[in-house]
């Protein structure tokens, strides 16, 4: 069975809805970095040094992070001497593949949850990369699966941060619990846990300031919120999810690199992929920390946070790919 089969019959039994969102989400990128790569692989009539050299140059400007690059190049290569391909169009499900090995990883993607009781999932990261509005959407999505959800307003820093987190409450329609601004967070913490705990929620999402790096204050805050959701829950938190601004390309790899170790990250939520058409990111991301990419945010919607699924995203930049009797069976197979 052709890769392209494979990944067509793995799309085929997911709702129509999600792989729409990966789709129209991924548009940017596809523009950008799928039409190239189309272009190279038709323009160019062999596969020589210079082919190799276009490829390494789109798939580093498209975000996919040099040292990944570099070991992609050296893969591809490889595979082009052992199955002795001479046309670069034949390298189309390969490099497809490949990707999809890349992002998959060892570690589930999947949210973990408490065995019984309440599971709390600590949000961390800068100002401005839509860690509020992530759990807001995040609080919707969970709510959808009929689990009783509450947030945490921990961000006591930010101008604005309580009441943002206040009105995605409203949206959502899950309780917030809060205090007033510049209170301490560890304060707010303690509170949130003792209301879950009595009004038997399922699931705490806690927001917290968008702390730097090299601000040790913020970090000791950090660690001290940490030591008050152990004290109360005592295998929480059950997640540590960085989030970053897809937009941002290089700099949120940079940024996750340097963030303090002492945050004991457990996975990673990239958000506005929609408004990049540097999707190769997420290769980067994934490759280079070793930590599963556990939602993605496509859009504006409440919806548009999705789990991350490596087989939709691959399917959503290089659908154009798959041999056109394949894609009139795929559409079918969708709608059916």
């Amino acid at each position: 069975m052709s890769f392209f089969r494979r990944l067509k019959e793995s799309i085929s039994s997911k709702a129509e809805a999600v792989t729409n969102k990966f789709k129209e989400g991924l548009t940017k990128t596809r523009d950008v970095f799928v039409e190239r790569v189309e272009d190279l692989f038709s323009r160019r009539k062999k596969i020589d040094e210079d082919f190799y050299e276009e490829l390494e140059e789109i798939l580093i400007g498209a975000d996919v992070g040099i040292n990944t690059v570099l070991k992609l190049i050296d893969d591809l290569r490889s595979e082009v001497r052992k199955r002795k391909i001479e046309q670069p169009s034949e390298l189309q499900p390969i490099l497809s593949e490949m990707l999809i090995d890349l992002l998959k990883g060892d570690e589930n993607a999947g949210l973990k949850m408490a065995d019984s009781g309440l599971t709390v999932i600590l949000f961390v990261g800068v100002n401005g990369v839509g860690k509020t509005t992530t759990i807001g959407k995040l609080a919707h999505h969970l709510k959808s699966q009929g689990k009783k959800v509450m947030l945490a307003a921990g961000d006591t820093f930010r101008a604005g941060a309580i009441e943002q987190l206040e009105a995605w409450g409203q949206r959502a329609g899950v309780d917030v619990i809060k205090q007033q601004a510049g209170s301490d967070p560890a304060a707010v913490m303690f509170d949130a846990l003792h209301a879950a705990k009595n009004r038997g929620v399922d699931v705490l999402l806690c927001d917290t300031a968008g702390r730097l790096q090299n601000k040790v204050n913020l970090m000791e805050e950090l660690n001290k919120i940490y030591r008050v959701i152990r004290r109360e829950v005592p295998d929480a938190p059950h997640e540590v999810l960085l989030v970053l601004d897809a937009t941002t390309g290089q700099n949120a790899l940079s940024q996750a690199k340097n963030f303090d170790e002492k945050s004991g990250l457990t996975g990673l939520v990239l958000t506005k992929l929609d408004g990049t058409a540097k999707g190769g990111i997420v290769v980067a991301i994934r490759q280079e920390l070793k930590l599963p990419v556990k939602f993605v945010g496509l859009g504006e919607k409440m919806d548009d946070l999705q789990p991350f699924d490596s087989d939709q995203f691959v399917h959503a930049l290089f659908s154009k790919w798959i041999p056109e009797g394949e894609q009139q069976e795929d559409s079918e197979s969708l709608k059916s």
